[in-house]
């Protein structure tokens, strides 16, 4: 099995998709970084979460993720298209 990055939930059957870039974190300040892709499919799940860039990210990482959240479902690998 591959390892895939810490945002990426155990359910989520997708890979990774680029190096790990940022930061998810929950409400109360608990986080874990990611690849953009999970870390979108992490953020559009929580209730006011925020994201933010590591250090070494590309640029607009940030952004690109919380873009991508904007346009999924809460827990997208559940019940329907990966």
């Amino acid at each position: 099995m591959t390892s895939r990055c810490p945002s990426a939930h155990p359910d989520d059957p997708t890979p990774c998709v680029g190096a790990v870039a940022v930061t998810v974190l929950d409400a109360v300040g608990a986080g874990a970084n990611g690849c953009e892709h999970h870390a979108a499919r992490l953020l559009a799940s929580l209730a006011g979460g925020r994201v933010y860039a590591l250090p070494d990210a590309p640029a607009g990482a940030a952004i690109r993720v919380f873009t991508a959240a904007g346009t999924l479902r809460p827990f997208c690998w559940v019940d329907g298209p990966h």
